[in-house]
């Protein structure tokens, strides 16, 4: 409700900005690479990684400088690593759920997930977001044999250089909002972890299109996934 009448007093202001937003963004590839593959030596692993353009490394020219590459590379020094990126641009949490239908079979041991900022921009609700968040945890450990399942949090929207503000406070709120909704959601869920986001960013650490992540944030991304994978493997 606090989210809808925000939007609501706010609407014409956002929705121009929304609007310019979109037209004059920098539309940045997903990068070369592959997208699944195995590497390291020693007790094996298999891995998931799932979500939007975030998870697909948009931001970078390559995928070993994004997630999926900084990840594997230090899982590589104590596990054999078999792993699989599963990740499109704009995806939404309920797209995902759809995707991994058609096109996973499994197994994994751990899954790694990165969804909710398309959610914010495309006007879905908490609890919608929420209950296919649940969703996709469950799933992934029922149907796809995941042990662990490390959901990341929302990024820091208000450090999104793109956006202007009232538009960029507006989803940060909402952004900040939801990621408390997803962790106390978590703590109840066996076998499911929030992975927290760096809490403010600064413009240079951006991509250029001042809305994805560059090269020196997925390599922190990378690092506390691990040090929430760490005690499992």
């Amino acid at each position: 409700m606090r989210d809808a009448a925000v939007k609501l007093a706010l609407l014409p202001i956002l929705a121009a900005q929304g609007w310019r937003a979109r037209t004059t963004a920098r539309q940045l590839p997903e990068p070369d690479g592959p997208r699944e593959g195995i590497v390291g030596q020693g007790p094996e692993l298999r891995l998931l990684i799932l979500g939007d353009s975030s998870a697909a490394g948009v931001g970078v020219a390559h995928q070993r400088d994004a997630i999926t590459g900084h990840l594997t590379r230090t899982l590589a020094e104590t596990r054999k690593v078999h792993w699989r990126l599963n990740a499109v641009s704009g995806a939404t949490t309920a797209a995902t759920l759809a995707r991994l239908s058609a096109e996973e079979t499994g197994p994994f041991d751990m899954a790694v997930t990165a969804l909710g900022v398309n959610d914010v921009t495309k006007g879905a609700t908490l609890r919608r977001w929420l209950g296919h968040q649940r969703e996709l945890c469950e799933r992934l450990q029922q149907e796809f044999g995941c042990t662990q399942v490390f959901v990341s949090g929302m990024p820091p929207i208000g450090s999104f250089p793109l956006l202007p503000d009232p538009l960029r406070w507006v989803l940060a709120e909402q952004g900040r909002r939801w990621d408390r909704a997803l962790i106390k959601m978590l703590d109840g869920m066996d076998g499911c972890y929030h992975v927290k986001a760096a809490e403010s960013l600064e413009p240079h650490q951006m991509s250029k299109d001042g809305f994805h992540p560059g090269p020196e944030v997925y390599e922190m991304w990378a690092a506390a996934i691990f040090d929430q994978m760490r005690p499992y493997l």
